[in-house]
């Protein structure tokens, strides 16, 4: 009997494979988190397509479980120089970003984050050597002979390992600090007078102070990451490569660039046919939920259900805030499903149970969802614009805020600052979107947008990391920008040998007329003398 499923396993794989050409060998560069919850599900597709997939892994691993059973083969990257583990690493950053940043003036907070980027990016630096530097594994990369290398550049190094396997690569990616990969690294124009620069929070429509204030973002993420390339990364990958290059240089050479958004979220702006939309690639109908959950919500009649969920990271609030929140909650008809491991709050009312994890997906599918209560994660966002949900947005951190501000802007969501809001801003936030119309109706608009596309963002996914893998590259979509130096991207050796001709004419014009006056009125005179 095992042997008939192994063989009708082997005979779908090889039918797989006939359909499409063959199955290829795929190698991933992951990064932790919600980042890895996108990348899985591409994987999986991947996976169930026939094709081999093998993901380099820091053993110092956060939800990447990489010791239990899948079809994923696992390349663990032993860090046995690294003292912290990787929950120890995460709760300090969210310390650092929920309770002590937002305390400080800039200035400081600027500083404190300094120094923990700085931190984190010599984790990586010797995560990435721990690779580039280890000949065993290397040579095992070498001789398995990769089609493809699919990598998400939050943690850089995957591209140069793709370059030292000579294989084509792909990154997956929501957006990088200030637009610095995809702007100098993709060559992505980036208009400032309409293109917002991520974590600025702003709109696509601003005014004169907040595109000055774009600008200057703009510049300074600019000149705070290169610190890092030129110090860490660019001299890293010299060494590694054995010839002077840079980290940009080499992110320049992706074949395909999958980003983690739609038109649903994005504002409309330009961008490069080696660019491709993905976003909610992850998101699928709603299944039933358990039964207990599925009778706490039919307990709540036509009032209906509010899902809150601050995300996997944040898992406890000062019991302060807790308090608050939970005063809110209790003030408002609809039951409400609140994924929460703190200590229970004083405050907690009737209508609120706490969760130690919700099926948050199948949650904001169910017909009875009234709003979703999030912390403006990517993923989280995603599933609400699927299913058509309105949101009140408590961003912290990281993308949250920008995400929020274009929910906002696109009229499906409310929000309020977690530093600063009282139980009433919360209440008053939960009632807008729940009983002005407008806020449902923008939601299901986006929904209506998500849903009506040519191909699923999964399946656009999967196809262009086969179309790379059957024509080993994309090279015909990558824009010759790419072999511009700056000053030629932006024409000014043009602007410079023009306004050179101009000023050249006029020098000679000029001599010439004041050699014609000088002529004639040397000419006037003699006639005057005879």
């Amino acid at each position: 009997m095992a042997f008939g499923r192994w063989f009708f396993t082997v005979l779908l794989l090889q039918f797989c494979c006939t359909d499409h050409g063959f199955c290829g060998k795929v190698l991933v560069w992951p990064a932790d988190m919600s980042h890895w919850l996108n990348m899985k599900t591409i994987l999986q597709k991947l996976t169930e397509r026939g094709h081999e997939v093998t993901v380099l892994v820091s053993s110092v691993s956060y939800i990447i479980d990489y010791h239990k059973p899948s079809t994923f083969n696992f390349q663990v990257i032993p860090m046995e120089n690294i003292k912290e583990n990787a929950t120890e690493i995460m709760n300090d950053f969210l310390h650092l970003a929920v309770n002590i940043m937002p305390t400080l003036p800039l200035w400081k907070s600027a500083v404190k984050l300094h120094e923990f980027v700085a931190h984190v990016t010599n984790i990586f630096k010797l995560q990435c050597e721990n690779v580039a530097y280890n000949k065993a594994v290397m040579k095992k990369l070498h001789e398995t002979k990769y089609d493809v290398m699919v990598i998400d550049p939050v943690i850089p190094c995957g591209e140069l390992i793709a370059e030292l396997l000579a294989i084509p690569f792909i990154y997956t990616l929501r957006f990088s600090m200030g637009h610095t990969l995809e702007k100098n690294c993709g060559k992505l124009p980036v208009p400032l007078s309409y293109v917002p620069i991520p974590m600025t929070a702003l709109k696509d429509k601003m005014t004169f102070m907040e595109r000055a204030k774009n600008m200057v973002f703009s510049v300074a993420s600019d000149f705070w990451i290169k610190q890092y390339d030129d110090e860490v990364w660019d001299k890293l990958y010299s060494e590694v490569l054995g010839r002077p290059t840079t980290l940009c240089e080499t992110m320049g050479k992706a074949e395909i660039w999958l980003m983690r958004t739609y038109w649903d979220f994005e504002f409309p702006r330009p961008y490069l046919p080696n660019f491709e939309f993905v976003g909610g690639l992850h998101c699928k109908p709603a299944k039933p939920l358990p039964k207990e959950m599925e009778e706490f919500a039919q307990s709540s009649g036509k009032d209906g259900i509010v899902v809150f969920s601050l995300g996997s990271m944040v898992k406890n609030l000062t019991d302060e805030k807790a308090n608050l929140i939970a005063s809110a909650l209790a003030q408002i008809p609809q039951k409400v499903l609140w994924r929460y491991k703190g200590k229970t709050p004083d405050t907690l009312g009737a209508n609120t149970r706490l969760f130690d994890w919700l099926p948050q997906n199948d949650l904001l599918g169910h017909p009875k969802t009234k709003a979703f209560i999030t912390h403006g994660g990517t993923n989280g966002i995603y599933e609400a614009i699927y299913h058509g949900v309105p949101m009140v947005g408590v961003p912290m951190f990281a993308d949250q805020p920008d995400n929020i501000a274009h929910m906002k802007a696109k009229g499906a969501a409310v929000e309020v600052n977690i530093n600063t809001m009282t139980s009433a801003d919360l209440l008053n936030a939960l009632r807008t979107v729940i009983n002005e119309p407008s806020y449902k109706e923008n939601a299901m608009r986006l929904s209506r947008i998500h849903h009506d596309q040519p191909l699923k963002p999964l399946d656009r996914a999967v196809f262009w990391i086969e179309f790379v893998m059957r024509h080993k590259g994309a090279k015909h979509l990558r824009p010759a920008a790419h072999n511009l130096t700056w000053f030629q991207y932006h024409s000014l050796d043009v602007i410079g040998f023009l306004l050179a001709c101009v000023a050249a004419a006029l020098f000679l014009v000029t001599k010439c007329c004041l050699f014609t006056c000088k002529k004639f009125g040397k000419t006037g005179k003699k006639k005057k003398r005879d």
